[in-house]
């Protein structure tokens, strides 16, 4: 072959394959935009059939030259991609929870404290609250790169090859004036008419039919075959975008322009002037909620402006400056059968209805939450009772009343158990509280195996391939007695357990040696003190900086810690009293856990402020108000809500709210800036320089 003839081959090769190449983008391009106009806009412009051959040339395409294959490709939706293990990922924005309430006087409230902070006009922006998954998605250059649960709102499962295959969400956007990186969050949920066929092909074919659609949409989001979950047709909505340079600064305005993004944004998204614009929204949707297509349990209220919503700031579980305002549940009847005790990790007893089943928000109940005695008393209900349930929040099934003209004139009164009904221990009840408790601590067994359950979860020591199946077995055959004993297992022992793999023995091992690795606060949360849930054990560690430190301090010194009160530092101090305790603690210091801060936690840890406390108020420019807060802790302070005697600082941003200003100066309180606090903290002394007047608000008290 001549040189010339070999050039023409290159050539017409090189020009056959860009035609290839401008092929598949156009049919991507035309599948993406038909995709946009049926799922977001509601408007298709061709038919299915249609479609479906558009989308066909386009695989086909793909798998010919699988050079030309692109991550954004709409052939990504159909799935097929197997995802043995959901990676966890740290959320660059935590997702908060919101605050709920149920009723119009609570809404009047939050409106009330939204004035007495906002000195300004604001306006709200109303939203339906979906019934599904709550998911965060992370868009760079316009190409979909990430999506993320909810999980504990700190960390959650990446589902990123699983959310492709949902078409509403685009994997490329449209036009261009969006931010370069930003993340969009909404809610993933099943329709009810999706819901409803899966139901009908289930029953047809003899399998037990699925709950609800939230269960399920959360289910289905994480199945390992993504082709199983392209063809379960999940939907989305989106309703709020995080970024550095978002195009506008209030909430409603950068929805609308997301929707040119190509994001489906609800259509029933309004903006109110006023509180009583709000309850004509709430009207609206609770009378109107069942003519929707997909499930909605209440409605979201949100401040429009960013501005406004960064004065507002949050609390440590949710903004201050949004609100879910949730509907009234529906209300069931049906019969008591019995009453069993359950017994929890930390033996508190709850008693447990036993109910006739009955189908009650989508889901069949068949038992219900009796809560304490004091319910039972003031309720009096029976066994053979015919009850109303509802559920609290419309996910836990509770009792609320009896029907009194129902019961059998020999029904007999529910006397409440004097002894436990795993271990026969005589019951305990503080005058505090309202549960009964059993005190066998060290060998109640669901006591046992709660807190070892407690230890190993997620949020704690994270030992994923541990979970209350394999303690149960693990403690059953007298291996496990306690957190402790997690620590020297042996893979030899272990692999005598039923159904235990050689495979299984060696991730769960592995598990448990990475757990070493988890920092302080979480192991403390772990351990399963009563009262202290992850915020508190993040306090405590940063104020104690060790265990030891810790398992010293004294009533007064506990309660010098921001948010512990006198309940919660008398079990701290019970905890450390008793001996099994402190024996455990030993034996996990020896196998290696962390009881201390690490030294990178340490670097901006002091007890510089250790004795003071601190009111924040206003906007800052160094620090958002969460980070200020943090580093008061961080360096031994205590952060307290409200302006008394024995306060001894506030820190003041712009806009500090007048009252508190006035409150201060009435009260002698220094009021200093920001520049002021990092002075405070950067003293290379241990302990911050204080005047007389410092050294006498501390010493304080109330009335002095």
């Amino acid at each position: 072959m001549r040189l010339s003839e070999l050039s023409a081959l290159v050539v017409n090769f090189f020009k056959m394959n860009e035609s290839i190449k401008h092929k598949i983008e156009q049919l991507s391009k035309q599948i993406e935009e038909h995709n946009f106009n049926y799922y977001v806009n509601a408007a298709p412009v061709i038919s299915d059939f249609e479609f479906d051959k558009l989308l066909e040339e386009l695989i086909k395409l793909e798998n010919e030259h699988p050079e030309f294959l692109q991550p954004d490709s709409p052939s990504q939706r159909v799935g097929g991609q197997i995802t043995k293990e959901f990676l966890t990922v740290k959320h660059k924005y935590p997702m908060l929870s919101l605050g709920n309430t149920y009723s119009e006087e609570d809404l009047t409230d939050f409106d009330e404290r939204i004035k007495k902070v906002l000195v300004t006009d604001y306006e709200y922006v109303c939203e339906l609250k979906y019934d599904g998954v709550a998911i965060g998605i992370t868009y760079k250059n316009g190409i979909l790169v990430q999506a993320v649960t909810r999980g504990d709102g700190e960390k959650g499962d990446d589902v990123t090859t699983n959310v492709k295959t949902i078409k509403s969400i685009p994997l490329k956007l449209r036009g261009t004036d969006f931010p370069t990186e930003f993340e969009i969050r909404g809610e993933i949920f099943m329709p009810r008419k999706v819901f409803d066929e899966i139901n009908k092909d289930r029953e047809e074919i003899g399998e037990p039919l699925l709950a609800n659609p939230r269960n399920t949409a959360a289910g289905t989001l994480k199945m390992q075959d993504s082709a199983v979950v392209a063809k379960r047709n999940l939907d989305c909505f989106l309703y709020a975008i995080l970024a550095d340079n978002l195009p506008h600064q209030h909430h409603y305005e950068n929805l609308k322009a997301a929707k040119n993004w190509g994001f489906k944004i609800s259509e029933h998204l309004q903006k109110a002037n006023n509180i009583q614009n709000v309850f004509k929204y709430l009207d609206k949707w609770d009378k109107q909620r069942n003519d929707l297509e997909f499930d909605i349990d209440g409605v979201v209220i949100k401040i429009n402006s960013f501005e406004q919503q960064r004065i507002l700031g949050f609390t440590a579980k949710s903004p201050r400056w949004a609100i879910a305002y949730k509907f009234k549940t529906q209300r069931v009847s049906t019969v008591l059968e019995s009453i069993v005790y359950q017994v929890g990790r930390t033996g508190s007893i709850t008693p447990v209805a036993n109910l006739k089943p009955v189908l009650l928000a989508g889901t069949m109940v068949k038992r219900a939450s009796l809560h304490n005695a004091d319910i039972i008393e003031k309720l009096d209900v029976r066994e053979g009772d015919t009850v109303f349930v509802e559920k609290g929040g419309e996910i836990i099934p509770k009792i609320i009343g009896v029907d009194q003209s129902k019961r059998d004139i020999f029904s007999e009164k529910t006397i409440y158990i004097t002894h436990c009904p795993e271990c026969a221990t005589e019951l305990v009840r503080s005058e505090a509280e309202a549960n009964h408790y059993c005190p066998n601590e060290s060998a109640c067994p669901p006591q046992v195996k709660g807190r070892m359950e407690h230890f190993v979860s997620r949020r704690a020591l994270d030992i994923d391939s541990l979970g209350a199946e394999t303690i149960a077995q693990l403690y059953d055959a007298g291996l496990i007695k306690n957190c402790a004993d997690i620590y020297k297992l042996k893979k030899e022992d272990i692999l005598k357990i039923d159904r235990m793999a050689e495979k299984s023995v060696n991730n769960l091992l592995a598990g448990i040696e990475a757990s070493k690795k988890i920092p302080f606060e979480r192991v403390l949360y772990g351990i399963g003190i009563r009262h202290i849930g992850e915020t508190t054990a993040k306090k405590l560690a940063y104020y104690f900086k060790n265990i030891d430190s810790l398992k010293n301090a004294t009533l007064e010194s506990l309660l010098e810690v921001g948010d512990i009160g006198e309940t919660t530092a008398k079990a701290i101090l019970a905890f450390f009293a008793d001996a099994d305790n402190t024996e455990i603690i030993e034996k996990l210091k020896g196998a290696g856990l962390q009881f201390a801060l690490s030294g990178e936690q340490m670097v901006n840890s002091s007890d510089k402020l250790k004795g003071l406390s601190f009111v924040v108020s206003g906007v800052f420019n160094k620090f958002s108000r969460d980070d200020l807060k943090k580093a008061i802790e961080q360096n031994g302070g205590k952060n307290v809500g409200s302006i008394s005697s024995k306060t001894n600082y506030v820190i003041a941003g712009d806009n500090m709210g007048p009252e508190k200003h006035r409150k201060a100066e009435k009260l002698g309180v220094p009021i200093i800036t920001e520049d002021d606090f990092i002075k405070m903290i950067s003293e290379n002394e241990p302990g911050v320089r204080r005047t007389e007047s410092d050294e006498k608000l501390i010493n304080q008290t109330p009335n002095s």
